[in-house]
């Protein structure tokens, strides 16, 4: 029995060291020379080198004077991340959306854009459409006391576009831009 026993201890062994040791440290050195950035969680800094958030999470902010993220079935909490999972036939999402489209009301005269009233599939979703960013500069340029072109300039500054889907701005990237007084120059 003994001679069928330890060659399945080493062959558990052996593959415990290789799967729980050896190949997460490979992965990790790999990680971190060739995608510092990302595997370290995508850190936003501000000017100070302060961490201010993470480029793929979005987090809330108070007062007209931001650029606002889509509403979060989470209430932005990493941990309890997700979406309501409310049917579209159901009467809660209903009011939550129009409890959403009444708090942008009278921003402009334009309908309110559906990614501003309705949660991401993660409930974490940094990025809005360049649509939805143009919809609240109006209300933030005024919050601000600043011209509207200023403001979209610096939307055009932070737009990103990805391989799939629609440009889009990092609302954290932009609202720490506005808290730094990091403007573009102006194009002449």
């Amino acid at each position: 029995m003994l001679k069928h026993v330890r060659p399945a201890l080493a062959a558990l062994l052996l593959m415990s060291l290789i799967t729980g040791v050896l190949y997460p440290l490979t992965v990790t050195a790999v990680a971190q020379l060739a995608f510092a950035d990302q595997a370290n969680g995508s850190l936003v800094r501000d000017a100070a080198g302060q961490v201010r958030g993470s480029a793929l999470l979005a987090q809330p902010f108070d007062g007209p004077l931001w650029f606002q993220p889509r509403p979060s079935a989470a209430d932005y909490a990493t941990v309890a991340s997700g979406a309501s999972n409310l049917a579209p036939s159901n009467p809660e999402l209903l009011k939550q959306v129009q409890a959403n489209v009444s708090r942008w009301q009278g921003a402009t005269d334009k309908p309110v854009p559906m990614e501003l009233v309705t949660t991401s599939s993660s409930g974490l979703d940094p990025h809005l459409t360049l649509a939805a960013a143009r919809y609240q500069l109006p209300a933030v340029a005024a919050a601000r006391g600043l011209p509207e072109d200023r403001l979209e300039r610096l939307l055009e500054a932070h737009l990103q576009t990805p391989l799939v889907g629609p440009a889009v701005v990092n609302v954290l990237a932009l609202n720490l831009a506005m808290a730094e007084n990091r403007w573009p120059e102006r194009d002449e």
